[in-house]
């Protein structure tokens, strides 16, 4: 294997990148990480959107993977294109609440589980909607309502909406004015720039277990025409680099075989 020749004990930019292996000095994240602490500070709603790849989901299972316990519970939920129903039916399940099957008394029990677990147990509850460009305009519409508690005199979630760029449009039509007004933070993650991008791959390389330079500067410079700054992207075509200088009995990556991986996916990508 690849690792073994240039002595990496994991590969490269890791979909489950945390704490070491994750790269946390990109402008767009230290953006986000000081909006995500501000609304554990102060409960509230919070926007994040990125094009795919970009490292949106990455970048909140990080932040919430040092959250200490049982100071905080993490609610995640991905499956987003459920009715609103369900959605609440199962927030209800990891709050240990028996689902009704009734909206209204559903609404009530979570409700009182949250101000429960906040005041009771001296938990604060985080919540994660991903793939939020999916959600239905009508539980968009039912959110705000659902950020009320106690005459809207308190907060109490922390929630973050996490989608696509279309989500933040959607959210600025007119019938969501409402819920709107209730977000407290808005972040959207670029691409990463020229010398952010070198920075994050010398991190990564280093991260996996790399004690000396493995990709030449002008190999460098093509993963980012390449990848166009995109992590995930990024990510293939350095364990694609790495695997075809392991064939070729290469310990070193050169512009060449960079040049060739990609040709390789650009001809994948025209047969798709």
């Amino acid at each position: 294997m690849y690792r073994k020749r240039f002595g990496l004990t994991c590969h490269p930019l890791p979909k489950n990148a945390q704490g070491k292996t994750f790269y946390d000095k990109s402008p767009g994240y230290q953006s986000f990480a000081r909006h995500f602490q501000a609304l554990l500070d102060d409960p509230g709603l919070g926007v994040l959107t990125a094009e795919p790849g970009l490292g949106k989901t990455a970048a909140v299972r990080n932040l919430c993977a040092r959250l200490p316990q049982p100071e905080y519970m993490v609610l995640y939920h991905c499956d987003t294109a459920v009715s609103p129903l369900d959605l609440y039916r199962t927030l209800a399940h990891e709050l240990g609440v028996k689902p009704s099957h009734r909206r209204a008394q559903l609404w009530v029990d979570i409700k009182k589980a949250l101000v429960h677990m906040v005041d009771e147990r001296g938990t604060s509850p985080v919540m994660i909607l991903d793939e939020a460009q999916h959600l239905s305009d009508h539980f968009l519409c039912d959110l705000s309502g659902f950020l009320n508690f106690a005459f809207d005199s308190r907060d109490l979630l922390t929630l973050w909406l996490v989608g696509l760029s279309p989500l933040a449009a959607r959210l600025r039509m007119r019938q969501h004015a409402a819920l709107t007004m209730r977000v407290a933070a808005q972040v959207h993650l670029e691409p990463l720039g020229r010398d952010v991008f070198a920075q994050m791959l010398e991190h990564a390389l280093k991260a996996a277990g790399a004690q000396q330079k493995l990709f030449s500067d002008p190999a460098v410079e093509q993963l980012f025409r390449a990848s166009r700054g995109i992590p995930r992207q990024t990510a293939k075509l350095v364990r694609a680099a790495l695997r075809l200088a392991h064939e070729r009995d290469q310990s070193f990556v050169d512009d060449l075989i960079v040049t060739a991986v990609v040709e390789e996916y650009a001809a994948l990508a025209g047969t798709a």
